[in-house]
């Protein structure tokens, strides 16, 4: 670290302060006058001393003092005066400015990464405000790093060790008592020294008798042996013995005078994993329940199709192909929910889209040309309700693409998806000639919307023409209701 001369620095605290601080004059002359001090007490101290004051924002703050000991080796490279202390790396800095409180032998790291030891008190100004922190750092070294790191250890493993096996006066475990886990602590040859009720009865379960304190446990539980004598200190495997699914965890505890073994920890997953596979079956059923429905609607479209080309009255044409759609917008569902991970949910984005497009395809109106746009949210939806939604979706995208389109003329039709708290909204527009509202009494089409999407779904439909076309709009609750 560069020192600087005392007038030097007196002038950066002036500059610093009025720059970035809310401090009044006499604050900033108190600054002033403790920073005269600061070489001295780095040298005694072989510490670092830094004084930093609260910018304005209140988030940060700023060095404004600084001093190194000339009796130690240095620890910053740069000069620090005129750079910022941010929270992230300073938070007893920031603490002590914001409520006055000190915080001794503070652990830290510095903004040039490396490790000191932290005393952080305020400096009070004359009305009795905090008008900034005074800091000593002290570099810590391998060795104390090291000796601080054991002290710690040591201190958890015995509070670890008490809360586990009790005092030793009483020798009252305090939680093990309540642990569904079994739990046993064991010497290094294997030796049983304790065990909670869970694994008393555990060992009566498995074994029909209990283990005595000194005898081998993995005599008794053959299935620990291998994780007991592993090398790893800390160990999680799963096992299976007589029918049964077990997760076995084993904590070395590090050598001390006072505690010396092996925590061995095991919990019956046994009906978890029992259930787990029920869930796969019923998954593996309802998809293959899903798969037929698919199949058995592809089947009754494929007889319409056929029957439609053998040949149907020309005027009852249009019916079979509606009647078609429809049953392929339903098959769509059973596609999409098979296609995806989740067996209760549909993507209606997805759903959507392979209605749209299914019904641009199989358009056989001479001259058509329509094009289908969507945009939104990628919403899902509980597959009960899917179905409603896809025969609504085909009605509303097939009743624009026969009503809305001259065979000559170009076409496009938006389809917007969004949700708002509760509720879903879908705007299906297009660009059309406009719906003729006196018509919509007998369309079979939107007789069959309004039915799904107030009885099924819950929700209210609007239809209106708009200045260059139709817009349908429906709107429902995005979680099913009663």
């Amino acid at each position: 670290m560069v020192k600087t001369d005392g007038k030097k620095a007196i002038s950066k605290i002036d500059i610093l302060c009025k720059k970035y601080t809310n401090l009044s004059e006499r604050d900033i002359d108190k600054i002033k006058e403790i920073s005269n001090g600061l070489q001295l007490m780095a040298d005694v101290s072989k510490s670092y001393i830094f004084i930093d004051c609260l910018m304005r924002n209140g988030n940060h703050a700023i060095v404004v003092a600084e001093a190194a000991p000339a009796t130690a080796n240095s620890i910053y490279k740069k000069e620090v005066v005129g750079t910022i202390a941010f929270e992230t790396f300073e938070p007893a800095v920031l603490y002590c400015l914001r409520t006055g409180n000190p915080m001794t032998s503070n652990r830290a790291i510095t903004q040039e990464g490396k490790k000191v030891k932290q005393s952080v008190v305020p400096v009070i100004g004359e009305e009795g405000n905090v008008i900034g922190a005074f800091i000593m750092e002290k570099y810590i070294n391998e060795k104390e790093e090291l000796d601080y790191n054991m002290e710690t250890f040591t201190k958890t493993t015995e509070s670890l060790g008490s809360l586990f096996m009790g005092e030793a006066d009483t020798q009252q475990p305090i939680v093990t008592e309540l642990m569904e886990e079994a739990l046993f602590f064991v010497g290094l040859k294997g030796e049983l020294l304790y065990s909670n009720p869970s694994a008393i009865n555990l060992l009566h379960e498995m074994e029909g008798e209990s283990c005595r304190y000194g005898e081998l446990l993995y005599e008794r539980l053959p299935m620990i042996k291998n994780i007991l004598f592993s090398r790893e200190e800390v160990l999680i495997e799963e096992v299976e013995r007589a029918n049964k699914t077990f997760k076995i965890k084993k904590i070395h505890l590090p050598q001390d005078d006072k505690y010396n073994g092996i925590f061995i920890i095991i919990r019956d997953l046994t009906e978890l994993r029992e259930k787990e596979k029920q869930l796969v079956m019923k998954s593996v059923a309802i998809q293959e329940i899903h798969h037929r429905v698919k199949n058995n609607m592809q089947t009754v479209a494929s007889l319409l199709r056929l029957q439609i080309r053998r040949g149907i009255p020309e005027e009852s044409k249009v019916y079979f192909i509606e009647s078609l759609n429809r049953i392929l917008s339903i098959a769509s569902v059973y596609e999409v929910i098979l296609s995806n991970s989740h067996i209760d949910e549909v993507d209606i984005f997805e759903l959507t889209q392979k209605i749209g497009d299914m019904l641009v395809s199989t358009d056989e109106r001479e001259g058509a040309q329509v094009n289908i746009l969507y945009f939104g949210e990628e919403l899902t939806i509980d597959s009960d309700r899917a179905v409603a939604i896809a025969l609504v979706i085909n009605e509303l995208i097939q009743n624009c693409i026969n009503h809305a389109f001259p065979r000559d003329e170009r076409g496009e039709i938006k389809v917007n998806f969004q949700r708002d708290n509760e509720f879903i909204t879908i705007h299906v527009i297009d660009n059309g000639i406009g719906i003729e509202m006196d018509k919509t009494k007998v369309s079979l089409g939107l007789d069959i919307v309004r039915r799904m999407i107030v009885h099924d779904l819950s929700g209210k439909f609007t239809i209106k023409k708009i200045t260059n076309g139709t817009e349908a709009t429906f709107t429902f609750p995005a979680e099913r209701r009663g």
